[in-house]
């Protein structure tokens, strides 16, 4: 574990393949809890993912990272030591509707096992859900904050604000949602973790299709001033050319560190390596094509804007 902190002198820059319950039945098709040749499997695919990212140089600024999982990433968690790459691993329980730990009372044993530079948590939230739910889960979200603030332990908080079935009616579709109703739900969102104590070292936020939509986001994290933190874009398999506008807007901004990007890069080529159309070397080649471009598309737009 280190105590370095992105920012936007030197983002970070993160593969992401923590998936779980996506990544057997979504990627695999596996239906059921799998085998222990499925799980060679999964994890010898993991593997090939991180052999892209391995192909990829150091950018002049900024730090090359991955996210994975300890179920079948395992491998690749112990190879970032070697190569010098950034480690963060997810600590909730993959597809659960709210936050729960997936090692319950333990999780503290299996991160100190790994000692990863960050911790990540997955939630979903939005105001007008189930008020009791979301009093459970801020309450265990609490508990966590107060752990890794006394164990040092620098930590993301990846926040999805999914639209109720009223929010997405009334705003006309994901689309709209997402550039009209969506900026301004998750400032509340944040607005609100930051009230109880909540306070991660990164926010880990869906991309914004406009400059204000973002401004707005990144003003209520920079609000916190007593626990500053930092914002990375996540890529919520989206195309390449939409995750690339989203990093475009992004990188400019102040308080923008980064991004956090999986499927976009590897899911496509890992079906096809799967399916036989892609051997190992033309699936670690494409996806480290995949993440080189999306790291020089950061890096160029924050470029263009200090020199205009």
């Amino acid at each position: 574990m280190s105590s370095w902190l992105p920012d936007a002198g030197t983002p970070l820059f993160i593969l992401a393949m923590d998936h779980r319950a996506s990544f057997i039945g979504d990627v695999f098709a596996i239906a059921t809890e799998p085998t222990s040749g499925e799980v060679t499997r999964l994890r010898a695919a993991k593997s090939l993912i991180y052999a892209g990212l391995r192909q990829v140089s150091l950018p002049d600024r900024g730090r090359l990272g991955v996210l994975v999982d300890e179920r079948y990433g395992a491998p690749v968690a112990e190879a970032t030591r070697r190569d010098g790459v950034v480690l963060a691993m997810p600590i909730e329980k993959s597809g659960s509707p709210i936050f729960e730990l997936e090692y319950g009372d333990r999780f503290a044993e299996h991160v100190a096992a790994f000692d990863p530079d960050f911790v990540k948590v997955l939630v979903r939230d939005n105001p007008d859900n189930d008020p009791d739910q979301r009093a459970l889960q801020l309450t265990r979200l609490r508990a966590l904050s107060d752990w890794a603030a006394a164990e040092r332990r620098r930590w993301l908080f990846e926040l999805l604000v999914p639209p109720t079935p009223g929010q997405l009616a009334r705003s006309g579709g994901q689309e709209s949602y997402d550039r009209d109703l969506r900026p301004a739900l998750t400032a509340e969102v944040i607005a609100g973790f930051q009230a109880a104590d909540v306070h991660p070292s990164i926010w880990k936020l869906e991309g914004y299709d406009t400059a204000a939509g973002a401004e707005q986001v990144l003003a209520t994290v920079a609000a916190e001033h007593d626990h500053p933190a930092g914002c990375i874009v996540l890529g919520r398999d989206a195309p390449i050319d939409r995750v690339e506008s989203w990093l475009r807007l992004a990188a400019p901004q102040p308080g923008y560190a980064g991004f956090a990007v999986g499927r976009t890069i590897w899911e496509q080529p890992l079906k096809d390596h799967l399916a036989g159309r892609l051997n190992a070397e033309q699936l670690n080649d494409a996806v480290a094509r995949t993440y080189a471009q999306l790291i020089d598309t950061y890096i160029t737009a924050q470029e263009a804007d200090t020199s205009a």
